[in-house]
This record gives C-alpha cells, sequence and structure tokens, in this order.
C-alpha cells in the first residue's frame, strides 16, 4: 500500500480516537482493536467486489465502515456513505473533508428515506439480516449490480429461503485476530 494511503489510515485512526471518546462512534477503543476489527475488516470486502464496480453505497456506514477504508485503498471508487445518525453522519463528513477524500458523499437518512441513487454494490456489515437487506437496497443497484455484507458463523441460518443461485459464499480469515468473516455476495 503506499505510503499516501498508509498516512490516510493514520488520520483516520487519530480522528476517530479522538471523536470517539466524546460521541462513542464505535464500541472498540484501542487502536490496535481499530486497525484489526475496523479497517482490516472493512478492507475483506475488496477481496468480493468485481473490478468494473466504480460506484459503492456503504448502508449504515456508522464510523465510515466498510466505506471509508475500501476509498482510501481505491480511490476511483466513488462512494455514497448512507447513515442516519446525526454525530456519525458528522464526523464522516468531517474525515472525507480532513483525508481529502474526493467522489464521496454522506447521506444522512435511513435507507427507506434514499430515492434516485443507483450503484453497482451496496456494501454493509452486519447491519441487517441478508434478506432485510436484499429488500431494502437491491432497488438502488444498477443492472447487474451486487449487494456484499459481512456475517459471523451464523450466516447459513439467515441464507435459507434465498435462491442459492443468487448467492456466493466467501469465507476470510480477518487478519492477526483468527475470526473469519463470511462475506455474503448477492445478485437480486
Amino acid at each position: 500500500m503506499q505510503d499516501g494511503r498508509i498516512a490516510s489510515f493514520m488520520v483516520y485512526l487519530s480522528e476517530l480516537m479522538k471523536w470517539n471518546r466524546a460521541y462513542n462512534l464505535t464500541g472498540l477503543k484501542e487502536a490496535g482493536d481499530i486497525v484489526i476489527k475496523n479497517f482490516l475488516d472493512s478492507l475483506l470486502f475488496s477481496k468480493v467486489l468485481p473490478p468494473d464496480v466504480r460506484t459503492v453505497a456503504d448502508i449504515g456506514s456508522g464510523a465510515g465502515f466498510p466505506g471509508i477504508p475500501l476509498k482510501i485503498a481505491e480511490p476511483a471508487l466513488a462512494l455514497y456513505l448512507i447513515e442516519p445518525t446525526r454525530k456519525k453522519a458528522v464526523f464522516l463528513k468531517h474525515i472525507c473533508s480532513r483525508l481529502g477524500l474526493r467522489e464521496v458523499e454522506v447521506i444522512n437518512k435511513r435507507i427507506e428515506e434514499v430515492e434516485g441513487l443507483k450503484v453497482d454494490a451496496a456494501v454493509t456489515r452486519a447491519l441487517f439480516s441478508t434478506g432485510d437487506f436484499i429488500k431494502k437496497a437491491r432497488g438502488m443497484l444498477n443492472e447487474g449490480g451486487i449487494l456484499v455484507l459481512s456475517k459471523g458463523p451464523k450466516a447459513d441460518e439467515e441464507l435459507k429461503g434465498i435462491d442459492p443461485e443468487k448467492i456466493s459464499l466467501t469465507d476470510l480469515r480477518l487478519p492477526l485476530s483468527g475470526i473469519t468473516r463470511r462475506l455474503v455476495v448477492v445478485r437480486p
């Protein structure tokens, strides 16, 4: 990873820790935990995103995960951070400005309130059940678009009743932790 990207992650970490003390943006407080369980976990999404994806909506972005790490790693992505909680949306605008990220829009709304947005991929980290995410997000996908969810070991239970032809599963080990993440890619 280029030095500029590493520097961006360091600024992100510093700002997140500072803001987290006042606004409780993430439950993780230690730098090492944030790097592993937020930054590296978010970067796992890049392992399943097709190379032709140009626009991504991060649904329930929170403090910017997985969207901002993906944008830092792939600056050409156009990114929409959808976050209904005002204090988190304010942080997202701040950190995007501080990092000089271009082609990023923070949308301070619930997914059900977002209209007219079309993207190649919509991503989320364990915020919704797979079925709920399909219902709420599929309308924002471009033709051939995908939904990507990060799930834990109980993902199989949620996938019952969903056409297996539309789903691909990828198990990835989260570096430095021993934790396995199941990335669910849905082509609705």
